[in-house]
């Protein structure tokens, strides 16, 4: 018996938006087609999320594999766009009835100092490569770069992703200090317990270590730093509960991890000797509202050895995607409408520019409920933004010829990589031995 008519739907990264978009669309019927770029599609989930988040990182997992093992998705591991299949042929050439980017925000926003990037890894490190160089530096197969991370560090961020990568250079040097003192301090239980906790327990207070500890520089105030967000349209008496939030979040994490913070103060330049960075100019910000203005005569140099950059990520760029800028071009921003191919839409965090889990999730359910419904004629209840895009061409089903041209295309992807499924059998393959 013919098959019906169906569409067949690309989604570029597999991750919490990627994954979402795939079971939204796959519950309406369409075939759907992830292409990966990892072996495994767990993104920032494996690689941003710092390797304590034992229990959410497993959560995380279990909830992108129910949404990918489904059979109506095809899942195409280690296979980037730009690389290994063209953006131009995906849009123009294969027939996909839509394609959905929701490759995240990989990228780390440039360090706002002229020449920084010429001290990468000379004492300046930015934060993506930092989390992944901790996340998989015990690993036996593990040949990317190592550091080490001296005591003084200087974070400059303020996000929730800033506090992780504030911890990981306290834990590296409370944890080498306390093995200097004959002590082997995991770095669970320094994480879970905090610091005073675990020096009290072998009977030696944390400031006789003599760690100064890292210092996260953030350029408006301690109040403004977005460790908790407030309601939409919020009112003056939410604001003041969640600066209040705020505070409490950011002083339960100094006291926890013993970490300084110096708000409205921002970078002005590198000062290296022999190519190493040794210390950081920073000037200080008078902050009005949201307007933020350096002030004149308060510069000073920070003596550091390490500089981590933790200000934002941004996409990576797709040879073939239209950018402004550090975004690729998007129409319409609440539902990720790309400009540069019809049919083309950004869901999760490369539209947000967020590393949040939640907010990525959030976008995914609310961008592909909107395809579903309006752009491929699926019968769905899927909630309707109030801005449709009018002039959005309705587009018909693809015939079964049509749909099995394309999964001929995607199988061939699929050998490539010695991908033959199923999606349980590869993942078990590819996976290391959890740390912990």
């Amino acid at each position: 018996m013919e098959q019906p008519p169906r569409h067949v739907v690309a989604v570029i990264g597999g991750a919490v938006s990627g994954s979402v978009a795939s079971e939204i669309l796959a519950d309406f019927g369409c075939e759907v087609v992830v292409i990966e770029q990892n072996e495994r599609p767990y993104g920032k989930i494996e690689d941003g999320l710092p390797r304590w988040h034992v229990h959410q990182r497993h959560q995380e997992y279990e909830r992108i594999d129910a949404r990918l093992r489904d059979p109506r998705v095809h899942f195409v591991p280690s296979t980037r766009v730009g690389r290994d299949v063209q953006f131009e042929d995906l849009t123009r050439r294969w027939g996909f009835s839509a394609l959905l980017l929701a490759n995240g925000a990989w990228r780390d926003r440039p360090f706002p100092v002229e020449g920084s990037d010429a001290h990468v890894g000379q004492g300046l490190l930015y934060q993506n490569p930092f989390i992944h160089w901790f996340n998989h530096k015990e690993e036996k197969g593990y040949a990317g770069p190592r550091y080490e991370v001296p005591d003084a560090a200087a974070v400059f961020g303020g996000g929730l992703a800033s506090i992780d990568v504030v911890k990981v250079c306290q834990l590296e040097v409370f944890g080498r200090a306390l093995r200097a003192r004959g002590i082997e301090a995991p770095m669970i239980d320094l994480e879970k317990k905090g610091v005073p906790e675990v020096c009290r327990a072998h009977g030696l207070d944390a400031k006789s270590l003599g760690v100064q500890g890292c210092v996260l520089y953030y350029r408006r105030r301690m109040q403004d730093m977005p460790l908790a967000q407030p309601p939409p349209n919020a009112t003056p008496e939410q604001m003041e509960k969640t600066y209040a939030t705020r505070a409490k979040l950011l002083e339960r994490a100094q006291e926890k991890y013993l970490f300084r913070v110096q708000d409205r103060t921002s970078p002005v330049a590198l000062v290296a000797e022999g190519g190493r960075v040794t210390g950081v100019r920073t000037i200080r910000n008078r902050v009005e509202g949201r307007k933020t203005d350096p002030i004149a005569g308060s510069e000073e140099v920070v003596p550091t050895r390490l500089v981590v950059s933790s200000i934002g990520s941004i996409p990576e760029p797709i040879p073939g995607v239209g950018m402004k800028g550090e975004t690729y071009t998007f129409s319409d921003w609440d539902f990720g409408v790309y400009q540069g191919a019809e049919g083309v839409f950004g869901v999760g965090n490369v539209v947000t520019g967020q590393g949040n889990i939640r907010a990525s999730l959030l976008h995914a359910q609310k961008v592909t409920g909107y395809i579903t419904e309006n752009y491929l004629q699926a019968a769905a209840g899927a909630a309707v933004a109030e801005a449709v895009k009018a002039h959005l061409d309705l587009k018909p089903p693809l015939g079964p010829e049509a749909v099995e041209a394309i999964l001929g295309r995607v199988r061939a992807l699929q050998h490539r990589v010695g991908y033959d499924g199923p999606y349980d059998d590869w993942i078990a393959k590819h996976s290391p031995p959890d740390l912990g």
